[in-house]
């Protein structure tokens, strides 16, 4: 059995915290949010920095991201996509009740006016033939096959299915992997400052030690990985009666706007990726162009109520591409940027962890 520390308590430190208490290991997680749960919606500002994992739509689309990331990227987040279906069912087992996971393939739309940036998007797609046989072709819909799918979406649309991409519920992830996580002592409110082989520095100047630290902090981690905040903004609408099953993506020339449902007639629309690492407000000209782009794919929305508005940053290096290193006693994985969701299992899985204690029989 191993004593293992973890600095951060985001989509990584929580799912690591999770998989290596179920194997048996003694984890404490030290993280400076005031405790499991997501933060309070409702209002335009969250004073306490939380976990970007909270913010971010939790969709799992990895050949929509071929247009912005290399194969590799897109190759993970295909495996991640079975992981999670069988973390979901763990914690459903586990007793979770909340909605966790979802798998309906995702949309990708445009305008008449953006069917050229709309295509160049796909060409991108197309031009990754090592991953042909491994990840399913996007599928054009002519207005019936939309309206079949998604009949809220604008019927003079442009679209694509994509097969096979999913969603996570991020709030709800995290939350359950936190309270059914056996063998973890989550030490909340707790700022870490240095992490070394075997041993964690608060804050306060206390030293843990442990058989294995786990440095997971997103942006906190600096001085250690020259890592940058980039800010996203979403905004969640409240839409009674309005049907969306599965993600949508708006492809545009200058944006990329997503809506993604939630239970509760609820929908995130976001997108904005500003390299800035002001975490003040969502700006106006944010939100008029994420409600705008909102309203013109589900003309539906007029009528939806802005239930709440958050930024927040996603931690990047300078080639934005997630980095690992792990040594004696130490282990560092940061860099995710907007791949938080899609990456952490696969990156989880490629780690040489502790192995499980044996029991005596």
């Amino acid at each position: 059995m191993a004593r293992i520390g973890i600095a951060g308590a985001g989509v990584l430190g929580r799912l690591l915290a999770w998989q290596l208490g179920r194997a048996g290991h003694t984890v404490t997680v030290f993280d400076p949010a005031s405790g499991p749960g997501a933060p309070e919606t409702g209002s335009l500002t969250l004073s306490a920095p939380h976990a970007a994992g909270f913010t971010a739509a939790g969709m799992l689309s990895p050949l929509a991201e071929l247009d912005n990331a290399g194969p590799e990227v897109a190759r993970l987040g295909w495996r991640s996509l079975a992981l999670w279906h069988g973390i979901a069912d763990a914690l459903r087992d586990a007793g979770c009740t909340a909605p966790l996971f979802a798998q309906h393939g995702s949309l990708m739309v445009a305008h008449g006016a953006d069917l050229g940036a709309a295509r160049r998007v796909l060409a991108r797609l197309e031009a990754a033939p090592a991953l042909a046989t491994e990840l399913p072709a996007p599928q054009p819909l002519d207005r019936t096959a939309l309206a079949a799918l998604e009949p809220a979406l604008a019927p003079d649309l442009h679209a694509w299915l994509l097969p096979g991409e999913a969603q996570v519920m991020s709030r709800d992830m995290l939350t359950a992997l936190a309270l059914h996580a056996p063998n973890v002592h989550w030490c909340w409110g707790e700022r870490v400052t240095r992490v070394a082989p075997r041993q964690i520095t608060l804050a306060d100047g206390e030293s843990v030690a442990v058989d294995l630290a786990i440095d997971v902090r997103g942006a906190g981690a600096r001085p250690d990985m020259p890592i940058r905040g980039v800010r996203g903004e979403v905004i969640w609408l409240h839409a009674p009666g309005v049907r969306l099953q599965r993600p949508v993506r708006l492809l545009h020339p200058r944006h990329r706007v997503y809506i993604v449902p939630r239970p509760g007639d609820l929908f995130v629309v976001g997108a904005s990726e500003i390299e800035s690492e002001d975490r003040s407000p969502v700006s106006l000209r944010s939100a008029v162009e994420l409600m705008t782009a909102a309203h013109s794919v589900i003309p539906e929305l007029a009528e939806a109520r802005i239930v709440h508005m958050e930024a927040n940053l996603r931690p990047a290096l300078p080639d934005n591409e997630p980095r690992t290193e792990q040594t004696p006693g130490l282990l560092r994985i940061n860099g995710l940027f907007r791949h938080g969701w899609l990456l952490a299992p696969a990156l989880v899985e490629q780690l040489e962890l502790p192995p499980a204690p044996v029991t005596p029989c």
